[in-house]
């Protein structure tokens, strides 16, 4: 099957898995390693790589070994998901929003400038994004690089839960918000998200640029995400746009 039998469209949109600089590669996360010293952070910045595993299997070992698995996209995943998978779809998850409520000192910002990315926050409505489907026989694999780009901080607490998508329900991988961790913010008002994101930038870009790169790709999606638009025309008011 054509991984993009359902959205041709979006064929030319999304980073191939071997040109992603988000791969979690063992390569990639010596190079994170190495950026974390150069900014001065401890050893103990992200979770150890027996943690990771840990962590990772301990939702594997939730689902039957044999089946794929489902991982939904609603931020970076949508344009650079980093893996490879075998089909994609639209999707929508009830009870949660995308927010910019976790901080982060890499990447798009500094530990001096920390900058902001999505997360899931529990809602009344849904939100709607994609889902990748990874075969059975990738997902030792995959999940790994997966795992090590999302979870190297533990700042998400990763779920699974169902997806309504238009060829049937789905129980995918989704990486919910962790109001536990510290560097959760919850969701700040649109003027205070506004005036970080307009201000942060790290190593792979500035804040404001993924902020745009999401609000790009929901436009291509068809996807409105009212929060999205409106946090983006304040950065831009603030830019001088």
């Amino acid at each position: 099957m054509d991984p993009f039998a359902h959205l041709p469209d979006l064929r030319d949109r999304l980073t191939p898995a071997a040109e992603s600089p988000v791969r979690g590669t063992p390569e990639a996360l010596a190079r994170w390693d190495e950026r974390a010293r150069d900014q001065g952070l401890p050893a103990s910045w992200r979770l150890s790589d027996r943690q990771l595993e840990d962590t990772r299997r301990a939702l594997l070992s939730r689902r039957v070994p044999s089946q794929d698995l489902w991982v939904f996209g609603y931020g970076s995943l949508m344009w650079d998901p980093g893996i490879h998978f075998a089909e994609l779809r639209r999707a929508h998850l009830a009870g949660w929003q995308r927010r910019f409520s976790y901080r982060t000192i890499l990447g798009r910002g500094t530990p001096e400038r920390p900058a902001l990315t999505l997360a899931l926050e529990p809602a009344d409505g849904h939100c709607s994004g994609l889902a990748f489907r990874i075969a059975a026989a990738d997902v030792e694999v995959e999940s790994a690089m997966l795992w090590r780009r999302e979870m190297l901080r533990n700042g998400y607490c990763p779920t699974l839960l169902p997806l309504a998508t238009p060829q049937g329900e789905v129980i995918a991988l989704v990486f919910a918000s962790n109001p536990a961790h510290h560097d959760h913010v919850g969701e700040l008002p649109l003027a205070e998200a506004a005036r970080i994101i307009a201000g942060a930038s790290g190593a792979v870009g500035s804040n404001r640029d993924y902020l745009a790169q999401v609000a790009a790709q929901l436009d291509a999606l068809g996807i409105e995400d009212r929060y999205i638009t409106d946090l983006l025309e304040r950065v831009r008011r603030l830019a001088g746009d």
